[in-house]
């Protein structure tokens, strides 16, 4: 029963200015330098890397872990083997026959990534590869605030495309260059966090790039970065009006610069079709896409919607923070990276709005607030979900009255189907993709849209900003997001965290009955389930006047302003969580009563709604 237009006052908001970032926090950085060769024949590369680390902590160091991502795409990886015993693998990662694509490749259709030699301040190392992970013991410790220097030389070799990064597309995208350069593991407060790559998201170092890649001169080539020479390349990079001078040979060296970035991508084919457009008063927005007539029209038509979708995720999160945001036609669904994202090109054209909107979202929650995704993937594609929605709704004019509702459709489907883990859950250790997928995308964008419902609208919004603006650059945790709120409410919400994300209780109120007590009506409720919440009650009343009571919470130690300014509120009695049952007196008879709802909004996640409403028997 829908009464209201929900989350009007989300809309609209000014951006925050930048402010300095928690100085509690510290970070590791690195330096990149790499210098890289694709032979586009064989699809194999060589590179060499200088990586200046730089230790932040209050540790000394005695190892190092680095990434080697394609690595998991051969038979026999852990990626492989997880496909082949998970009840629901991902179908875009297997054959028709339900095999896995990895365990059919043949030699020259794998990916690796190897070192060929490693120097730290000029000595050698010692160092193992152990599947999508290399250990590096280092030839001298790396003490707290101080520097160290790896020399790296590494050759690799382009998968097949099979997920996220590869060559050959179903799309017909040569080259789709994500997690392709050896990478180093994050180090924290936590420790290492050099996780195999098996199937899910990624944890990066703060740094700068300098990477220099060379080329078939036929490729265009877009991705992280501020392209450094524009009039050697051209391909739609040069000065309008200018003319390219390129150096003679086969080959192109493009050189990008990328700073304050946690990844480097780039995709490359010699069918791209570049198309740029300068933001107002925000970066300069490059599309790459195949120069082909079926998708032409709606990869022209998103444009403005991506410049509209910049503005939105401006203005209700807060600055984005570099000059250039890339959207490019790549090998498989849609993923996020640094300053730009990789999508496939041929959707239909909402579609393909939608998941700009999304992987643009994560330019925020992922690019510049960067939670480590394998332990709290909620925080970010939940986040994403939740603001990319709000911004498809406005820039779509799809005018839903509660654009959230599929996520809580997700969400209840998930926890009937008895299958849901907590989101505490390491990301790769969900027992399904399915369970993975609802807590991550839909319990996650739950978790704000459900906060809005419990410290009011206009004060999510604030606690977005606030945790975007005190937050960005340092890899924020659970329990950062909440602190944001507590400040920005004046509530105590530590039991919202702790039930939503770190168990699988549910919410279960419902309206016990309704009856006369000596001239007045009495209204009892109850809580069936573990986890509980505020409440708001709407009553209706015969002559169609309504009247809203507010139950809040004991344990929030406050309360929320009137959600329905233009409706009278009571404010009830705390309802302290103990006590399984709750009854308050409204001031009028049983009679005059037409019907009682708890949380009209439906921005509660009542996993049994059907008695959350009762109606005068007709």
């Amino acid at each position: 029963m829908r009464i209201f237009k929900l989350l009007s006052v989300l809309i609209g908001f000014s951006a925050l200015s930048y402010a300095q970032n928690n100085t509690s926090y510290w970070q590791q950085h690195v330096d990149y330098t790499m210098e890289v060769t694709m032979n586009v024949e064989n699809y194999q590369y060589t590179g060499t890397q200088k990586l200046v680390y730089t230790n932040n902590s209050p540790d000394t160091l005695n190892r190092v872990f680095y990434h080697l991502y394609f690595n998991a795409f051969q038979p026999g990886s852990e990626m492989d083997i997880r496909l082949q015993s998970i009840k629901d693998p991902d179908g875009r990662m297997m054959t028709e026959d339900g095999k896995s694509r990895i365990s059919g490749l043949s030699e020259n259709e794998t990916g690796y990534l190897h070192p060929a030699s490693l120097l730290q301040d000029g000595q050698k190392v010692d160092y193992v590869e152990e599947g999508t992970v290399l250990i590096v013991n280092l030839a001298k410790p790396l003490p707290p605030g101080g520097k160290t220097t790896f020399d790296m030389v590494f050759r690799g070799q382009v998968p097949l495309q099979i997920r996220r990064a590869g060559r050959n597309s179903e799309e017909g995208v040569a080259l789709s260059m994500s997690q392709w350069y050896p990478k180093l593991a994050e180090y924290d407060f936590e420790g290492w966090h050099a996780d195999p790559y098996i199937a899910r998201e990624f944890h990066g170092v703060w740094g700068d790039f300098d990477v220099k890649l060379t080329i078939d001169k036929d490729y265009v080539v877009g991705g992280s970065g501020y392209l450094q020479n524009p009039q050697e390349i051209g391909h739609g990079y040069e000065a309008p009006g200018t003319k390219v001078k390129r150096p003679k040979g086969k080959t192109l060296t493009w050189h990008f610069k990328a700073p304050m970035v946690h990844d480097f991508m780039w995709a490359a084919d010699p069918d791209y079709q570049h198309d740029t457009l300068q933001v107002e008063n925000g970066p300069m927005l490059h599309f790459l896409y195949k120069n082909d007539k079926e998708i032409i029209e709606n990869w022209e038509k998103l444009q403005p919607k991506t410049a509209a979708l910049m503005q939105f995720f401006n203005k209700n999160i807060g600055e984005y923070p570099y000059d250039q945001y890339s959207v490019i036609h790549g090998g498989d669904g849609g993923m996020e990276y640094a300053m730009g994202t990789l999508i496939t090109g041929g959707r239909n054209f909402g579609s393909l709005v939608g998941v700009t909107a999304h992987e643009m979202a994560h330019s925020w929650f992922q690019h510049v607030l960067a939670t480590n995704e394998s332990k709290h993937e909620w925080m970010d594609e939940g986040f994403t979900s939740f603001i990319s929605t709000l911004a498809m709704n406005q820039i779509m004019e799809e005018g839903k009255e509660n654009p959230f509702e599929n996520s809580y459709k997700g969400y209840y489907n998930l926890v009937k189907s008895g299958f849901e883990q907590p989101q505490t859950t390491h990301a790769d250790r969900y027992n399904l993709n399915y369970a993975y997928g609802i807590a991550a995308y839909s319990k996650g964008s739950i978790f704000l849209s459900q906060l809005g419902y419990i410290i009011g609208q206009e004060k999510l919004m604030k606690t977005i900003q606030n945790y975007y603006r005190d937050f960005k650059f340092t890899h924020p945790v659970p329990n950062d997001i909440k602190r944001e709120a507590e400040k920005v409410s004046g509530m105590e919400l530590d039991w919202y965290l702790t039930d939503w994300t770190q168990t699988t209780n549910t919410i279960d109120y419902g309206i016990t009955n309704v009856v006369a007590d000596s001239g007045k009506t009495k209204i009892n409720l109850t809580r069936t389930g573990q986890m509980p919440m505020p409440l708001d009650i709407l009553v209706i009343y015969e002559d169609d006047t309504k009247e809203t009571f507010y139950a809040p919470l004991r344990m929030m130690r406050g309360e929320k302003e009137n959600p329905y300014p233009q409706i009278n509120r009571t404010v009830l009695p705390d309802w302290p969580w103990a006590f399984p049952t709750y009854a308050f007196t409204v001031d009028k008879p049983l009679e005059s009563i037409k019907a009682v709802v708890i949380d009209p909004s439906q921005l509660m996640a009542d996993i049994k709604q059907e008695d959350n409403v009762w109606q005068k028997a007709p």
